[in-house]
């Protein structure tokens, strides 16, 4: 049975829906990395960070080598840029304010990053309702 592109877009949203995972991706769409240097870039502990490479190998959008001692880990998808970029232009987009953008892009994401994308959350919302 197939599966519609309607439901493929949904799955894939879910993927990209967690802060570490988006994380993960910027890191790599720049290089490839290997497990230490992600964990160094991402204030998550190494436990948390494994799943989330686990969801983004399952579902195709990252591989992983054997080098030396550890494992590195890059995009199998360069398209995923694209879709980072796209994200960004469209979040600036609806809330009128790069540099509010900006601002939070710069904060790391940490396990508890809900604030901020709660903060864009309800920026969209009171546009949307003023709009």
């Amino acid at each position: 049975m197939t599966v519609p592109l309607y439901q493929a877009k949904a799955d894939l949203l879910r993927v990209l829906g967690h802060p570490a995972r988006i994380r993960v991706l910027e890191l790599l769409a720049d290089r490839e990395r290997s497990g230490g240097q992600l964990l160094a870039e991402i204030p998550i502990e190494a436990g948390s960070l494994s799943q989330q490479l686990a969801v983004l190998r399952r579902a195709g959008l990252v591989g992983q080598r054997r080098e030396n001692d550890g494992v590195v880990y890059s995009l199998v998808v360069p398209e995923v840029r694209g879709v980072l970029l796209a994200a960004r232009a469209l979040l600036e987009g609806l809330l009128g304010e790069p540099e509010a953008i900006v601002t939070d892009l710069r904060v790391p994401v940490t396990p508890h990053a809900g604030a901020s994308v709660g903060s864009v959350a309800s920026a969209v919302a009171r546009r949307s309702l003023a709009g």
